[in-house]
């Protein structure tokens, strides 16, 4: 089973209409809306496509951001949220434009197409102008202060990005990562709310995995990332991405201090505290929101339900690499789709196999096949006498008590031990659980070793040399290793 296909783990998502109801409701997209409204029949722009400052006075009125203030400020990232999203069209004469400077007007700006599509109300259109919105607020929030690009003017009139230690394209890209995190600690089922410590996320970024106590200079970094993230997130509050409280301003002052040990993040942090330092969760429409962008980029990223109308071997294949709680969700809604005893056909057939995933396929086959009844009793009974089949299903029949179940034979029991073993290596990375089991297994079966050698499973070979490895007891791991040996000589014959 390849260990990297799964990128991430499955969410769960809210209908589409929830959805787009909560993409109206963001402040950023209103406001954008009520300026398109506004703009009719046209308004005046310059060159650049931007209001006048008299026009951008009065769009600041009408979303009563006037007395604000950001009022100016957040009213022209309004105007150009409905810009870059279609809720407003530019006609810009561009000769008129060659001619005019920036703050003259060089042609009108209308009501546009996206406007009329949010008008029809169907809950994709919604959100597909919503998501348009949130590329324009995740550029802005990307950029650099405009007042500070200022100040970094060159002689030539263009901004010297070595001055600024500026890149647009690695900011941009830290942003992205940030948000990709987050919505990784959403997914986790450890996480119930998905609200996140600024520091966490910012460590998640910063500190390498294998780094039990990270160094003074690592959670300098982390501070740093922290208060960059600080940034960006309170630009990206009105977008509905994230529900953020930003970091306290009494920390920020204490950053800029040029105490190093005060600008450091401590090691531990207070719970009572943790609030100070900022606390972050993408919202359902977050979630929804980082997904569509990532699937956008090619990173597969699935969500509860996706595979409910999918073959066996689909869910098979994917569910042995979803968290537990995932799984059984998924597993649910499957078989809910299907009748009993078609479902349990269905997992069969589809757990057959000799190739490298199918004990993985088993394994699941059989956990979710223990989800069924007594309507499934008799697909269990059809492959009693099948190989790869016969001791799951009397597993499954010993569990819910079923009678006249013949006994399976040694090499029966085996094979069902190599097959699930073999699934259960290339599950778990546990290696103290993983050595727990082997060890009572060996226990439980005498001669477990001189017996196991001849299975004909093709896995037998590797199951038995991982067994060496884990097995504690020096002389019943190189047991193991001569079977392994004795395994791998006898299928080269």
């Amino acid at each position: 089973m390849a260990a990297d296909r799964l990128d991430l783990p499955p969410v769960r998502l809210l209908p589409e209409d929830e959805l787009a109801r909560q993409a109206l409701a963001a402040p950023l997209l209103q406001r954008a809306v009520l300026l398109a409204r506004w703009a009719a029949p046209h308004v005046q722009v310059d060159a650049m496509g931007e209001l006048a400052e008299a026009d951008l006075r009065r769009a600041a009125a009408e979303l009563g951001l006037e007395d604000e203030p950001d009022g100016l400020p957040d009213t022209a990232q309004a105007w150009g949220v409905a810009v870059d999203s279609g809720l407003v069209e530019l006609e810009v004469d561009e000769s008129a434009a060659e001619a005019a400077g920036l703050d003259e007007p060089a042609g009108q700006a209308a009501p546009g197409e996206a406007l009329t599509q949010l008008d029809g109300g169907r809950p994709q259109d919604v959100l597909e102008v919503w998501l348009a919105a949130v590329e324009t607020a995740l550029a802005e929030a990307a950029s650099p202060d405009l007042e500070g690009l200022l100040d970094d003017l060159g002689p030539d009139g263009e901004v010297d990005q070595d001055a600024t230690g500026w890149d647009p394209e690695e900011e941009a890209e830290f942003l992205d990562g940030a948000l990709g995190n987050l919505y990784l600690f959403s997914a986790l089922e450890e996480n119930e709310t998905g609200t996140v410590p600024l520091p966490v996320l910012a460590a998640s970024m910063v500190v390498p995995e294998e780094m039990e106590d990270p160094t003074d200079a690592v959670l300098e970094e982390v501070t740093e990332v922290m208060m960059r993230l600080d940034e960006h997130f309170r630009l990206l509050i009105s977008t509905g991405l994230i529900d953020y409280e930003p970091v306290d301003e009494a920390l920020i002052e204490e950053e800029d201090l040029e105490d190093d040990e005060a600008a450091t993040m401590p090691q531990q942090l207070d719970p009572n505290e943790v609030s100070r330092y900022g606390l972050v969760r993408l919202t359902p429409l977050g979630v929804y929101g980082v997904r569509a962008r990532m699937i956008e980029t090619g990173v597969h990223a699935p969500a509860s339900g996706d595979l409910a109308d999918q073959p066996a071997t689909e869910l098979l294949e994917a569910l042995f690499d979803y968290p537990d709680q995932a799984a059984r969700r998924e597993a649910d809604q499957w078989l809910a789709a299907r009748k009993p005893a078609d479902a349990a056909r269905e997992l069969l057939h589809a757990a057959r196999g000799d190739d490298r995933n199918a004990p993985a396929r088993r394994l699941v086959a059989q956990q979710t096949l223990s989800l069924l009844g007594g309507e499934a009793e008799g697909a269990l009974r059809e492959v009693l006498e099948d190989r790869q089949l016969g001791g799951l299903a009397r597993v499954w029949l010993a569990e819910r008590d079923a009678t006249d179940v013949p006994p399976p034979d040694e090499e029966m029991v085996f094979w069902l031990t190599i097959d699930t073993l073999a699934a259960q290596l290339d599950a778990d990375d546990d290696a103290e659980l993983l050595e727990e089991l082997v060890t009572d297994l060996v226990a439980r079966h005498d001669g477990f070793f001189s017996t196991a050698w001849r299975v004909d499973h093709p896995a037998t070979a590797d199951v038995l040399e991982a067994m060496g490895r884990l097995h504690p007891d020096k002389k019943l791991a190189k047991e193991a290793r001569k079977a392994a040996f004795k395994a791998r000589s006898a299928n080269s014959v």
